[in-house]
C-alpha cells in the first residue's frame, strides 16, 4: 500500500514537472514572439526614416548634424543583435527623431508639403504600434518572470534554466514629453 502512494506522490510531482516545464516554454516563447513584433515595428520605423530625412533636407539642408545622428541612431537599430541592444539603440533613435521634429518646427513651408505630412502620419501610427507592442511585450514578460519567481515554479524553472527576461524600459530623456507642435 505505501509503494502505491510514493508511485503516486511520484507520478504527480512528474507529472507537475512535465507541466511547469511546458508552461515556462509556451511563456518563453510568447515573450520571444512579443519581442519580435517590437522588432517588426521598429523596422517599419527605421524604414520610413529615409523618406522623411530627405524630404526635411530639401528645406533645412543646414542642419547636417541632426540629419547625421538620425542615419546614425537608425543604423544601429538596424545592426542591433539582442533585445538589449535593440533597446538602446531605439532610445538613441528617438531622441534623434525628437530633435528632427524641432528642425521641422523652423520651416512652415515644411509642415504644409504633402509628402512630409503623409510621412509624418505614418511616423505616428508606427510609433502608436511601437508603444502598444512595448506595453504588451511588458505584460508578457511579466507573466514568465512571475511564474518564475513563484513556489514551487522556482524550483523547476532552477533546474532547466529558466531565467528571467528583461523589460523595456523608457530612457530617462524619453520620460519627458518633447515640446513639439505640427
Amino acid at each position: 500500500m505505501l509503494g502505491y502512494i510514493i508511485a503516486g506522490v511520484a507520478v504527480i510531482l512528474v507529472l507537475y514537472g512535465i507541466s511547469a516545464y511546458n508552461g515556462f516554454v509556451t511563456l518563453r516563447n510568447r515573450v520571444r514572439n512579443a519581442w519580435a513584433q517590437i522588432d517588426v515595428q521598429l523596422k517599419n520605423r527605421a524604414d520610413l526614416i529615409p523618406n522623411l530625412v530627405e524630404t526635411v533636407k530639401g528645406y533645412a539642408s543646414h542642419e547636417k548634424d541632426t540629419f547625421d545622428q538620425v542615419v546614425k541612431a537608425r543604423s544601429g537599430v538596424l545592426n542591433a543583435n539582442t533585445p538589449e541592444e535593440s533597446m538602446e539603440a531605439n532610445d538613441m533613435l528617438s531622441q534623434a527623431l525628437n530633435r528632427l521634429m524641432v528642425v521641422v518646427e523652423a520651416y512652415p513651408e515644411l509642415k504644409a508639403n504633402t509628402n512630409f505630412l503623409s510621412l509624418q502620419n505614418d511616423l505616428r501610427d508606427i510609433e502608436d504600434k511601437i508603444r502598444y507592442s512595448r506595453q504588451f511585450y511588458n505584460d508578457t514578460v511579466l507573466k514568465f518572470n512571475t511564474r518564475i519567481q513563484t513556489f514551487p515554479n522556482n524550483l523547476v524553472a532552477g533546474i532547466f534554466g529558466f531565467s528571467e527576461e528583461v523589460f523595456f524600459r523608457a530612457d530617462e530623456g524619453d520620460r519627458e514629453a518633447p515640446r513639439v507642435q505640427f
